[in-house]
């Protein structure tokens, strides 16, 4: 499979960042180069394996510029203005959708120009997606800054096949209910051949909004709208297994572990968070069942410590920045109450780590504390465990993670309820070493049986899609 005889290419990925950042050099050059992340690397030989295209927003603000080949893809660049990034990304996208579909964890915001500004947009990358697809291709669109684009790619182009991933979860129906334009987003999914979800419940909310908000009669995974057929079922996504080993095998990784073990704890027990600055992730919850149990004497100082990664996220919008004040509070009021001179019972770093120091912090940890409130999937979950090759470690996990659906050897916990948190820490650091062995164990078959490729694939298939993304991986591999 490769370009149309017409010059467009037979499949195309549509989300809304392109896989790559522009960097410069040290002469100061610009170039481009891959962005790190699960989806990238799932996605980039399936596009290179079929000669295809991605279409998406560089990050700036501005013109976009001319479409560009990059690693074996065709980018085709969707320009934002400064405004389309306030009133469409960080507004309808970020300060509407967003909270609403996690369960309304912090209160969305409902404007009539950022809705106006999310369809244009939305139109805007339909039409660069249908400019680019060949009669016939296959456009695998994603995410919640994108779900009118079937729908308006479908009236643009009824001949190709459109697929559509949710990466965040789903609401239950009294609360899509809420939403502004409801029936027109629900359709813009139903422009899709097969709408996927993280979990089975979210394609169920899905389906049952089909019928109550449009008349539609769902039976099991499908439902018939304008004389076709549209799937609608779980694929939870994965991650790049054999990357995360490649790390944590790497002699330097290993050394670093070791390294970051007695700069962050000594000989004290080590546990470790690492989340995006979002008000979804449980931090402040975290924190609080945290100093909790030093004030209850449960654990001490002298025995733990806690590192908090706080990956840098939409700062320009009003409720990141009054978490992280909250968050940077919290923690000085823990280390004023409970710290020692030279002795810190948290670690706070509000900084992006590159994925070798990730994986050495990974190893470096006793303890993994994944407590959203509410997420998709949670991929740090996964890739604690793929890194874990000495079958060492402790995960804490929320139960409202999709990722609990597959880890359920994890120490599971309420993440809404401060004791049952202190109650999973307290668990993973008494439990005994055999204990953890098997739990990790079982978890790492898991992980390496449902890897990215296993997604992509199972994805693929379903929408009918001809070629195996794992063995496009095994094949670049093999000749890297």
């Amino acid at each position: 499979m490769g370009e149309d005889a017409g010059g467009g290419p037979e499949f195309v990925v549509v989300a809304n960042r392109l896989p790559v950042d522009e960097v410069a050099d040290g002469d100061g050059q610009r170039r481009w180069e891959r962005s790190p992340g699960g989806l990238v690397s799932a996605l980039q030989p399936v596009v290179r394996q079929m000669r295809g295209a991605w279409v998406g927003w560089t990050g700036s603000a501005g013109d976009a510029p001319e479409p560009f080949d990059v690693d074996g893809m065709r980018l085709r660049p969707v320009p934002l203005s400064a405004e389309d990034v306030d009133r469409y990304y960080e507004g309808q996208s970020n300060a509407t959708i967003w909270p609403l579909f996690h369960d309304l964890v912090e209160q969305p915001t409902h404007r009539r120009e950022w809705r106006q500004a999310y369809e244009a947009v939305n139109r805007r990358f339909a039409q660069a997606a249908a400019e680019e697809a060949a009669p016939d291709a296959t456009v695998w669109v994603h995410d919640y800054q994108l779900l009118l684009v079937p729908a308006m790619l479908r009236e643009l182009r009824p001949d190709v096949r459109i697929g559509f991933f949710l990466h965040i979860p789903f609401p239950p129906v009294e609360l899509f209910m809420q939403l502004p334009r409801r029936r027109e987003l629900l359709k813009g999914l139903l422009g899709a051949d097969v709408v996927g979800f993280q979990g089975a419940l979210a394609a169920q909310n899905f389906l049952r909004l089909t019928g109550q908000l449009l008349g539609l009669e769902p039976k099991d995974d499908r439902v018939e709208v304008d004389g076709r057929t549209v799937v609608a079922r779980a694929f939870p996504i994965s991650i790049d297994v054999a990357e995360v080993d490649q790390f944590a095998a790497d002699p330097a990784v290993q050394q670093r572990a070791r390294q970051l073990r007695t700069e962050l704890g000594g000989d004290r027990r080590l546990l470790l968070g690492v989340d995006r600055l979002d008000y979804t992730k449980g931090i402040e919850q975290r924190l609080e069942a945290y100093r909790e149990l030093l004030a209850d004497g449960e654990i001490s100082n002298d025995d733990v410590v806690l590192v908090q990664v706080a990956t840098p996220s939409r700062q320009r919008i009003a409720q990141y920045q009054q978490l992280r004040e909250r968050v940077e509070r919290e923690v000085g009021r823990i280390t004023g109450e409970f710290g020692d001179v030279g002795r810190a019972p948290v670690h706070y770093l509000f900084q992006s780590f590159g994925r070798a120091e990730l994986v050495a912090l990974y190893l470096a940890a006793d303890v993994m504390l994944v407590t959203p409130l509410r997420d998709g999937m949670n991929l740090v979950a996964k890739e604690f465990v793929a890194a874990r090759r000495d079958e060492q470690g402790a995960l804490v996990l929320s139960e409202f993670t999709g990722a609990a659906a597959e880890l359920d050897d994890a120490f599971l916990i309420n993440a809404h309820d401060t004791d049952d948190i202190k109650r999973g820490i307290l668990e993973a650091l008494r439990a005994d070493p055999q204990d953890l062995a098997a739990r990790m164990r079982h978890m790492r078959e898991q992980v390496r049986a449902y890897d990215i490729d296993y997604w992509a694939r199972d994805f693929l298939e379903v929408l009918g899609v001809p070629g195996a993304p794992g063995e496009a991986r095994q094949a670049e591999t093999a000749t890297s």
